[in-house]
């Protein structure tokens, strides 16, 4: 089950993190992944682990928030999976503060990885898709975005939140077409540091721990399959049992 073989997926922001984990579970399943990362050499560094782990990978990199650099990039390869996983802040640093306190030019950045990257590389994938009559359009979002927080993100709740309502619109308007289109609301996920800040967090969550990049792949794997034909429009948690949508 779940076998992606002879598929082509490129994952966005696949450079490092939860990425990385999307990417190494649909080469796994054995799809042939375009790992996009801004950053050139992250993306040459995970391509190379999967082809070393005996699967296939290509590194793509290019700015999911640069329009004509994606239609470049991606041009006329037969992309069966898009997983739009790029977001944060992009290559910036995330700006953490309450929204009365910051200005139009703050949210900039955050609003053109988030949502704007998810426009231009499912825009320039779909048409495709339609027309080979089989697709998969997966996007990686937030409870930030869905239910909301009080943390001083509201331009990166903004960006997810639109990035799932974008997606499920699509969703209605291909579900006859033979793709598919979801979304997974993130809860909280592990990060690098530890310690006890990550102990903190985890007992807030009901199955006492943090999300992990192959808590998120794994799903992945079964939005991109075949099995997964019927699942069409919808926002998923993956939470740990936290309440993100």
């Amino acid at each position: 089950m779940f076998k992606l073989d002879g598929r082509i997926a490129l994952v966005t922001g696949a450079g490092q993190n939860v990425g990385t984990g999307i990417a190494e579970a649909l080469a796994s399943r054995g799809a042939r992944v375009l790992v996009n990362d801004i950053d050139e050499a992250r993306a040459g560094a995970v391509a190379q682990r999967i082809r070393d782990s005996g699967h296939a990978a290509d590194p793509l990199a290019f700015d999911v928030t640069d329009g004509e650099a994606v239609r470049a990039a991606i041009g006329e390869r037969p992309v069966d999976i898009l997983v739009n996983n790029a977001g944060n802040a992009g290559a910036e640093t995330m700006r953490v503060a309450p929204f009365a306190d910051t200005e139009p030019a703050d949210w900039i950045g955050t609003l053109a990885v988030n949502l704007g990257g998810v426009m231009h590389c499912t825009h320039t994938v779909l048409p495709g898709m339609i027309e080979r009559g089989w697709g998969r359009v997966i996007g990686i979002v937030s409870g930030a975005g869905t239910v909301g927080v009080d943390i001083g993100v509201a331009a990166y709740s903004a960006g997810k939140g639109g990035a799932a309502g974008l997606l499920r619109s699509v969703a209605l308007e291909v579900a006859r077409t033979g793709v598919t289109v979801n979304s997974i609301a993130l809860g909280l996920m592990a990060n690098t540091e530890g310690g006890d800040h990550t102990a903190r967090l985890a007992r807030s969550i009901p199955t006492g721990r943090l999300g992990t990049p192959a808590d998120v792949g794994a799903l992945c794997a079964y939005l991109a399959s075949e099995e997964a034909s019927w699942m069409t429009a919808q926002t998923i948690p993956l939470a740990g049992g936290a309440i993100t949508s």
